[in-house]
């Protein structure tokens, strides 16, 4: 029998090369052409059975990917370096195993181990890449009887080539795919944290807030929200991390703060609950950095419990600062703690909330903002509107490196209070607290009369406060502020004692022939509106109104 010339195998190998080629530029999914590439390198090598082997993510694993023959190897994994595979890839040549069962690295392969297959003559080539290798090409028995030669070496080396490129080409299309599903997953999520933002309220609303994320997403919030006795309810959170997992945190701690926020709870009781009910919702080792608190635009006064926060920064208009730590562990990491309240006024002051991200910014030299450098920068931008500050912080944070996460937060206190005045629930009190108004109006160039009628009204309702809301031989605290608004007057009288039923305070009918009962009739007839709220977490409030100047017909 005559042995073929070289040139007509030249010519099959060539047609060979060429429909595989052919064949799997047809296909970008990676299974479908793995699954391609062994059946093809069956058919054009004439064996009885093959496989293809690619390296895992590590580099560490070889597994099995697709198979053809009778016998179903796939998902079978070896140590990178097992068998004749590994012995193909750590040399990076092909390998020709004429008698199998006598090769010690066959047998650690387990084709052996496949019943109802005995392995002949093995080859193994590697996919080689520019980058490296990614797995192995092996066939096993001729299907004619004969053994595999060194033409079938050089074979299945050129057939080999296109192999790996196929196959590199539907991984990084695999990629490409993976990497738009996720870029699309991200945009949702991203538009879902932005849908959990409060939206910006314009006008005189007193508080502004933004975020920049360091990522598609953020782990950093802020929400915002009206309590039903008008008192505005905030909170910033820092989630630890970055990522999925840390957004996935942060929706369930947002959600969590404004459920409970609702209630009206004090600060640091909002804080323990959502602690605690946090705690078993997240993984361990993970935290939230938070400050949760109130802030009640007539009396400006501000309350809040800080959980693991930055400090809060107080900026007078005068240029003075005044820096609150957190008294309190971030929340997630033990249930049943305790955090602290702080309270504040915010008499034509502003109070910045920031999270870490806004520190840890670095400027042109590497170095990083810090502490101080925040507060310089909004030192020296004091003087600007509330807006125009937010526009120049954002444009600088624009010319540094952001790092992390950034969330800011401004609380304006308004116009300075004409009056803050603080004093015992006693009646022998109430004689320090009428001198003070009366020279707080006289400042203000209020007219006689007109001092003596809020004088009278506010002793009134101060008297009130001490003999129901507080009661016979309770101890408390009464607060005064007054303030200008609109086109008058408006005092502001503060307690926390009970809350009261506002449909109970009532003037009552002068036809009546009682003795008693007539301070809420002077405060009806003194002034122009008057309003009590129970504030929800305990205490009330008292607003009373007053026109001023006087209307001509009025003064006349």
């Amino acid at each position: 029998m005559s042995t073929p010339s070289a040139e007509p195998r030249e010519r099959t190998l060539l047609s060979r090369l060429a429909d595989l080629s052919q064949r799997l530029a047809l296909s970008l999914d990676l299974e479908q052409t793995l699954r391609q590439v062994a059946r093809l390198i069956a058919e054009s090598m004439n064996a009885e059975a093959s496989a293809v082997f690619l390296l895992g993510d590590t580099g560490e694993r070889l597994v099995c990917r697709a198979c053809s023959g009778p016998v179903d190897i796939e998902g079978l994994t070896l140590r990178a370096d097992e068998g004749l595979v590994g012995r193909a890839i750590s040399r990076q040549q092909c390998e020709i195993v004429r008698d199998a069962l006598a090769d010690p690295d066959f047998a650690g392969s387990r084709w052996g181990d496949m019943a109802g297959f005995r392995p002949r003559s093995v080859l193994s080539a590697p996919l080689l890449t520019a980058h490296g290798p990614i797995g192995a090409l092996q066939v096993l028995n001729k299907c004619c009887g004969s053994l595999f030669d060194d033409e079938d070496v050089d074979a299945l080396r050129v057939l080999a080539a296109p192999t790996a490129l196929a196959i590199n080409h539907a991984r990084l299309a695999a990629q490409v795919v993976q990497q738009d599903r996720l870029k699309k997953e991200l945009g949702m999520a991203r538009r879902l944290q932005r849908s959990l933002l409060p939206k910006r309220r314009r006008g005189s609303f007193p508080l502004r807030a933004l975020n920049f994320p360091a990522r598609e997403i953020s782990g950093d919030f802020y929400d915002f929200f009206d309590l039903p006795d008008g008192r505005i309810a905030f909170t910033v959170g820092d989630v630890a991390g970055k990522g999925l997992d840390a957004a996935f945190v942060m929706v369930r701690c947002a959600s969590l703060l404004r459920w409970a926020g609702k209630e009206g709870l004090r600060p640091g009781h909002w804080l323990a609950r959502v602690n605690d009910e946090l705690g078993e919702a997240i993984a361990p080792g993970m935290f939230v950095c938070a400050v949760a608190g109130t802030f009640d635009p007539w009396s400006r006064s501000l309350c809040w419990a800080s959980a693991g926060f930055p400090p809060l920064l107080r900026m007078a208009r005068d240029g003075t600062q005044q820096r609150f730590e957190a008294d309190g562990p971030p929340l997630g990491i033990l249930p049943g703690m305790h955090f602290g309240e702080q309270q504040v006024a915010l008499d034509g002051a502003s109070m910045y909330l920031f999270s870490d991200g806004l520190t840890d910014v670095r400027g042109t030299d590497g170095g990083m903002l810090g502490m101080e450098g925040v507060s310089a920068s909004i030192a020296a931008m004091r003087d600007l509107p509330v807006e125009a500050r937010l526009r120049a912080l954002v444009a600088g944070l624009r010319q540094m490196t952001v790092t992390d996460d950034t969330t800011l937060m401004v609380i304006e206190g308004g116009e300075p209070l004409w009056l803050r005045y603080r004093f015992l629930a006693c009646p022998n009190a109430l004689q320090g607290m009428r001198h003070a108004l009366d020279a707080a109006l006289r400042a203000q160039n209020v007219e006689e009369a007109l001092r003596a009628s809020l004088v009278l009204a506010v002793d009134e309702a101060c008297a009130n406060v001490i003999r129901h809301a507080y009661g016979a031989g309770a101890e408390g605290e009464i607060e005064l502020c007054v303030s200008p608004f609109d086109d008058g007057i408006r005092l502001v009288i503060l307690d926390d004692a009970p809350p009261v039923d506002p449909t109970h305070v009532r003037p009552r009918n002068l036809d009546e022939c009682r003795p008693g009962g007539l301070g809420v009739c002077f405060i009806d007839a003194l002034m122009d509106d008057w309003r009590l709220t129970p504030l929800l977490g305990g205490g009330n409030r008292l607003q009373m109104f007053k026109r001023w100047p006087l209307a001509a017909e009025e003064t006349t």
